[in-house]
């Protein structure tokens, strides 16, 4: 290899190196490299997620100014290369960049679409744990999903909320938005005084300096980013526990308080009688975040403490918790495994009614299946427009078909296999995939595992992933 001259090099000289070293740094600095992958390949969203890496932790430090909407941000990502890398992708949808660095280094970076590919100034070995540190600002995106429902950044009346099933985190931080990657989080949000920020886990910390106000929320437990929330706003906050000792933090929009009362007081029942049929909470809190009507059109199982548009009934309020279990704790390896959040969930609803005085799970199944009060059958043909196993494509995974006919599946089961066999089946599928990620193969696995003799076929063919309305039952 030729030593470079010894010789100081004239004006010009020295002008273009300086000129070449800013162009390897700035954005756009023609990030070279074999980047870990640019998308998980995921059935329904084959753009998100990254390949290479694994995120075990999310430090976000965040502050937000509701007049102008605009957002500056710092997000300190922990990640472990699963392979060689030389570059590697993070999602991140709107927002400008004003700075990547990796182990303290900068490093080459640039942006196309949703993708920001990074090009450390070390190549990364397999194994290696390494700090990837993102600064950028503007004003957040609100992303349109392909069932026309809003998600990322929503502006409030008061305020902001972020929500991100299935995309939606990547409009306001960046990091490897896909269920197959959980991490633990620190978020950090600094707000105008009088408006706060609540957001997952556990409340750290609340200064005030001057005319602004910072909240500061950890999660300890694995997360997907989907559920990751920031909801900001003027938010009576009440905290309590459980019967058991587990901390209660609810937040509710003061224009929803007296709605929300009645039911919101019926938390601490709803989650021992979850936890006697489902088994152990795999969180370290609970609670609620009620917003006002308008501020978003659904209701969504944000870790620790669902999202509400409005007050809430108990069945909606029973659903976003049963989530916990299922789907933030057992969470889909990918989008295609929806039902078994929504299915899961939704039968949760069905067993309240029927421990609670209303109809029992069968006849809520039969009224499904008869299609009773569908009025014109537009929604029974919704019902059995295709398999909750397979949903038609991304603009379908949240239709009735996940939610009721997934239900359904799992009544079946309760059906072949009796009520002793089916809770072992509910909350052993929650302990043994607890803080993890699961598809439908490993369900159907494991419930043959523990029903052994017993004959599933009709379940999994028909009901599970056959197409149109299964015979009579």
């Amino acid at each position: 290899m030729p030593r470079f001259s010894a010789a100081v090099p004239s004006a010009p000289a020295l002008s273009l190196a300086l000129s070449l070293v800013l162009a390897l740094t700035a954005c756009d600095g023609g990030v070279q490299g074999t980047p870990g992958g640019s998308g998980l390949r995921d059935p329904y969203f084959p753009k998100m997620g990254n390949g290479g890496y694994d995120v075990t932790h999310y430090d976000l430090t965040l502050a937000y100014d509701p007049g102008r909407r605009h957002l500056t941000g710092t997000a300190v990502i922990t990640a472990r290369a699963k392979q060689d890398l030389t570059a590697f992708d993070l999602d991140l949808d709107g927002l400008d960049v004003g700075g990547v660095t990796v182990e303290g280094r900068p490093a080459r970076w640039n942006r196309t679409g949703q993708e920001l590919t990074v090009r450390p100034h070390d190549d990364l070995d397999q194994g290696e744990t390494f700090r990837t540190t993102v600064r950028y600002s503007g004003t957040p995106v609100t992303i349109t999903d392909q069932d026309g429902s809003k998600e990322g950044w929503l502006r409030t009346a008061d305020g902001a909320l972020g929500l991100g099933e299935p995309t939606g985190s990547m409009a306001w931080f960046p990091g490897n938005h896909h269920p197959s990657d959980k991490a633990s989080y620190d978020i950090e949000v600094t707000v105008p005084k009088g408006l706060r920020a609540v957001s997952n886990g556990e409340p750290t910390r609340e200064t005030t300096s001057g005319d602004r106000t910072t909240f500061a929320w950890h999660t300890p437990e694995p997360m997907a980013s989907y559920v990751a929330t920031v909801a900001i706003g003027h938010y009576d906050v009440r905290r309590s526990t459980t019967k058991s000792g587990l901390p209660v933090y609810v937040a509710v929009d003061p224009t929803q308080a007296k709605a929300s009362a009645k039911v919101l007081a019926k938390l601490p029942e709803i989650m021992e009688w979850e936890e006697y049929n489902f088994g152990p909470y795999p969180f370290s809190s609970t609670g609620a975040i009620v917003d006002r009507k308008n501020d978003a059109g659904y209701a969504l199982e944000t870790q620790n403490r669902p999202v509400f548009p409005g007050a809430p009934d108990t069945g909606t309020l029973v659903h976003e918790l049963a989530h916990q279990w299922y789907g933030n704790s057992v969470t889909p390896k990918s989008w295609r495994d929806m039902w078994l959040n929504e299915g899961f969930a939704t039968y949760a609803e069905w067993l309240w009614q029927e421990d609670h005085g209303g109809d029992t799970a069968q006849e809520t199944f039969d009224a499904l299946y008869r299609g009773d009060g569908d009025g014109d059958g537009a929604a029974d043909k919704a019902r059995w427009a295709f398999p909750p196993g397979k949903p038609s494509s991304a603009a379908h995974i949240s239709d009735t078909p996940v939610y009721e006919r997934g239900a359904m599946v799992l009544h079946k089961i309760r059906e072949t296999v009796g009520d002793d066999t089916f809770y072992d089946i509910i909350q052993g599928w929650a302990a043994t995939h607890r803080h993890g990620n699961a598809d439908t193969a490993d369900f159907t696995a494991y419930v043959e595992k523990k029903a052994p003799g017993k004959d599933f076929g009709t379940i999994w063919d028909d009901w599970l992933y056959g197409e149109g309305k299964p015979a009579k039952p």
